[in-house]
């Protein structure tokens, strides 16, 4: 019973710790990484698709993006869907590659990007409390039902504050090693 719970709490907050990982990825640094272009949708025979499927993008270097568009037709389409994004991207085409060259980016667009990977951060930390919480009061049930013992319920807790300890660390980790890739020129 308490294992279920532990369990539980542990697999909801490792998704709240990859959806982190997620959201930092869109978040845009001075390097070329082709998960930048993750959210971008291109308007394919009219139906908005994501840019994966219609393109392969990799990293040409650490400042471009390398695009082989599947569709020639598409290479147009492609390129206004870089540039209508709110990457502030400037694709240019080459015969049927476009590249993405990354612009520097400015001290204050860094701090900008950083305020918005905290804020990412204490979301995941809130998501990690409320998970928490939710497995406290699960314990506390198990104690009202008497299918557990108080001295049960105090180990759980313990567990479960330990689950919360570290994945909070692993979050403020994380966010650390952003911050550091963020702030690196």
């Amino acid at each position: 019973m308490i294992n279920e719970i532990k369990q539980d709490a542990q697999e909801r907050m490792k998704k709240s710790l990859e959806s982190l990982e997620h959201a930092f990825a869109k978040i845009r640094t001075g390097r070329a990484h082709p998960s930048i272009l993750d959210g971008v949708m291109v308007s394919y025979y009219g139906a908005d698709t994501p840019l994966r499927q219609v393109a392969n993008v990799v990293a040409e270097d650490s400042r471009t993006l390398a695009l082989t568009v599947f569709d020639k037709s598409m290479i147009q389409a492609v390129e206004k869907a870089i540039m209508t994004s709110d990457l502030g991207l400037n694709p240019a085409t080459a015969g049927t590659t476009i590249r993405v060259p990354m612009p520097a980016l400015t001290e204050e667009t860094r701090k900008g990007y950083t305020r918005q990977a905290r804020a990412e951060a204490e979301n995941a930390r809130v998501a990690v409390r409320n998970i928490r919480r939710d497995a406290l009061a699960q314990l506390k049930d198990l104690v009202k039902e008497k299918e557990i013992s108080e001295d049960e319920e105090r180990r759980g807790q313990d567990d479960v504050q330990k689950l919360t300890d570290k994945f909070v660390a692993d979050i403020d980790k994380a966010l650390e090693a952003k911050e550091a890739d963020l702030m690196a020129v």
